[in-house]
């Protein structure tokens, strides 16, 4: 096993690159259970993506089952589709009506390291959303 010095990563072969999310829905204060989660990969930014990973949100607003990423990703992209969801949950749309979404879904993209653990929380509400890296 190789030390870890800090401010380095170590590569070697147990150490996975992985991803992890969870949805807050700010507006009602509470998880947002039930949303479906697509992660796709590229290994560079010119390249296309590739679908790696489906999942739904659990009762706490979190995906716990999203598979390592395969070793040579540089790019992910985490896919939310907050339509539906926010329509069960009774958020108004745009034009007022209790269908629909201003945000349908919700692309986030970013870059990986070998051997670190990213957790991209979403933090959503009928007529925006932010996100950040997590611990």
């Amino acid at each position: 096993m190789t030390a870890k010095t800090p401010g380095t990563h170590t590569t070697s072969h147990t150490s996975r690159t992985s991803v992890s999310t969870h949805i807050l829905d700010t507006a009602l204060g509470r998880p947002a259970a039930g949303v479906a989660v697509e992660l796709s990969v590229r290994p560079a930014g010119d390249a296309p993506w590739a679908a790696h990973a489906r999942s739904s949100t659990d009762a706490d607003g979190r995906c716990k089952d999203l598979p390592a990423l395969p070793e040579g990703t540089a790019h992910v992209r985490l896919r939310f589709e907050v339509e539906p969801y926010l329509a069960r949950a009774g958020h108004p749309s745009a034009e007022g009506q209790r269908n629909g979404a201003f945000f349908p879904e919700v692309a986030v993209v970013f870059a990986v390291e070998p051997g670190e653990h990213y957790h991209v929380p979403l933090l959503l509400n009928p007529f925006g959303y932010s996100v950040y890296r997590g611990s």
